[in-house]
C-alpha cells in the first residue's frame, strides 16, 4: 500500500484485491477476493463487499443514512459477488429498522444511482443512471429500472419488472410487467426479458392472463384475484403474483 491509499488497520480485505490511489477504506470493511476499487472510492464503516466486484470513482459505500430517526447504531451496507458499482454511486447504510442496506449478486448500479437506507435489492438487477431509490425499497431479481427514475419510500418492485425511464414511482410495481407514463401505469407484460430468461411460452401466456383479468376486466382487485384463482393454473409465477398483491402495502400501480 502506499501513501495515496489510506487503509485503515482493520479493514478485512480479502485476496486479489485492487485499490487505486486516493480511495479511502475505513475500519469495519470487509471486501472480498478479486475485487477492483478504482481512485477516489470511499468506504465506509460498516461496508461488506463482495468477490470480484468493480466500484468506479466516486462511488461512496456505507455512508450514514440520509434519516433522521438513525441515531448511530451498527448497521451494514452490503454489495453481492460480482456487482459493478459505477461513477459516483451512493449506498447508505441501513438503521434501526431493517440494520442493513442489501444489494445482491451480478447487479449493475451505472452512474450516480442513490440506494438509501434499508433498501433490499435482489439479485441481477439494473439500475440505470442517476436513479433515486428511496429509503426502504424492495426490488425483485432480474429488475430494469431505467434511466432518472424516482422511486418513493417503503415501494415494492416485483421480479423480473421493466420500468422506464423518468418514471415517478409512488405504488408497488408487481412482478413480470413493464411500467411507464405519469402517473405510473401498467403497460404490459414483461415478455422480451422473459423469454430472454426462458420463460417457455406457456409460462408467458399464463402471466399475460393474470393481467389481462386484473387490469382488463373492469373487476376490483379482489374479485380480480378471485377469478385468476378460478381461471389460471396454479404455478410458482401466479402464485407469486397474488401474493405480492395480497402484501402490497402501497396498493398496485393502475391499468
Amino acid at each position: 500500500m502506499n501513501n495515496l491509499i489510506h487503509i485503515h488497520k482493520d479493514a478485512k480485505i480479502g485476496k486479489n484485491v485492487v485499490i487505486e490511489p486516493f480511495t479511502t477504506i475505513h475500519g469495519d470493511i470487509e471486501i472480498g477476493d478479486g475485487t477492483w476499487i478504482a481512485s477516489n472510492v470511499t468506504i465506509m464503516d460498516g461496508s461488506r463487499i463482495g468477490k470480484n466486484c468493480k466500484i468506479f470513482p466516486g462511488a461512496v459505500i456505507g455512508a450514514i443514512p440520509q434519516d433522521l430517526k438513525y441515531q448511530g447504531e451498527k448497521t451494514v451496507a452490503i454489495i453481492g459477488d460480482n456487482t459493478t458499482i459505477r461513477e459516483c454511486v451512493t449506498v447508505n447504510k441501513g438503521t434501526a429498522s431493517r440494520g442493513k442496506t442489501s444489494i445482491g449478486n451480478n447487479c449493475l448500479l451505472m452512474a450516480y444511482v442513490h440506494v438509501g437506507h434499508d433498501c433490499i435489492l435482489k439479485n441481477n438487477i439494473i439500475i440505470s443512471n442517476s436513479t433515486n431509490v428511496a429509503g426502504e425499497v424492495e426490488i425483485g431479481d432480474f429488475a430494469v429500472i431505467s434511466a432518472a427514475v424516482q422511486i418513493h419510500q417503503f415501494v415494492k418492485i416485483g421480479a423480473h419488472v421493466m420500468i422506464s425511464g423518468g418514471t415517478l414511482v409512488r405504488k408497488d410495481v408487481p412482478p413480470f410487467v413493464k411500467a411507464a407514463r405519469e402517473p405510473i401505469s401498467y403497460v404490459g407484460i414483461n415478455s422480451i426479458g422473459l423469454r430472454r430468461r426462458g420463460f417457455d411460452n406457456g409460462t408467458i401466456s399464463n402471466i399475460q392472463n393474470i393481467y389481462r383479468i386484473l387490469y382488463n376486466s373492469n373487476s376490483n382487485t379482489s374479485v380480480a384475484i378471485n377469478k385468476i384463482e378460478e381461471e389460471v393454473p396454479e404455478i410458482k409465477e401466479r402464485n407469486y403474483i397474488i401474493d405480492f398483491i395480497n402484501n402490497a402495502t402501497r396498493g398496485i400501480i393502475k391499468g
